[in-house]
């Protein structure tokens, strides 16, 4: 919850294994670029880990999944430029033109528009003065809404009843902090699914752990 490298999950899900110790950081040069100019641009732009998160969920078929895993961050970074106006629409493009040796006029340079965010602390762990409002071994629902922003409330939990494995330290709700709404601190409880109850009778049976947010949770009575 804490990294910026959770910001877009990890390549190669589905092919997971222990690195080489000869095993390069990235598979291509381009890679590592990508993901420094991806990092750099949520930071020039006044961004945090929840707006870079927010920009992922925002970009098209082509710019999510035909790129490539830093190609997406690629894009995303661009659009937490564009968020900002510190790059004007198109202007990437008609850069891209003129280094490929086409005359085309590119943008004016805008006028920053930068959100009024400054963090609390460093990183995303809160404390609380106030108890959780959760306890381990409790029954729970996950509340079945649909936010039009920002959420890490995984859809196929919404409405199912689960059981609190542990409570977790207190952190900054992604929900408004993608939107620069404030931290809105609060306790993250880790969340115990069966499978059937998520998906059927006929899905093979284990069970699914969630951390979720407090706001995101209800009592079951």
């Amino acid at each position: 919850m804490d990294g910026i490298a959770d910001m877009g999950g990890a390549p190669g899900w589905g092919s997971m294994r222990p690195p080489r110790r000869d095993e390069p950081v990235f598979a291509q040069p381009w890679e590592s670029r990508a993901f420094a100019l991806a990092i750099l641009s949520n930071r020039v732009s006044g961004g945090n880990l929840d707006s870079f998160r927010h920009a992922l969920e925002r970009l098209d078929r082509a710019h999510y999944i035909d790129d490539g895993y830093y190609g997406r961050w690629l894009n995303a970074g661009e659009l937490r430029l564009l968020d900002s106006a510190i790059l004007a629409p198109g202007a990437v493009d008609a850069r891209a033109r003129n280094l490929r040796g086409e005359h085309v006029a590119e943008p004016p340079v805008p006028e920053p528009a930068k959100p009024d965010y400054t963090p609390t602390a460093e990183g995303t762990l809160r404390s609380l003065d106030t108890a959780p409002a959760f306890a381990v071994g409790e029954r729970v629902r996950a509340k079945d809404r649909s936010p039009s922003g920002h959420t890490r409330l995984p859809r196929y939990v919404r409405g199912h009843v689960g059981v609190v494995d542990i409570v977790q330290p207190a952190g900054v709700l992604p929900d408004t902090n993608a939107h620069f709404l404030g931290e809105n601190p609060q306790y993250v409880y880790s969340v115990r699914f069966d499978s059937q109850d998520l998906w059927g009778p006929d899905a093979e049976p284990f069970e699914l752990t969630v951390e979720l947010f407090e706001s995101y949770l209800e009592t079951t009575s």
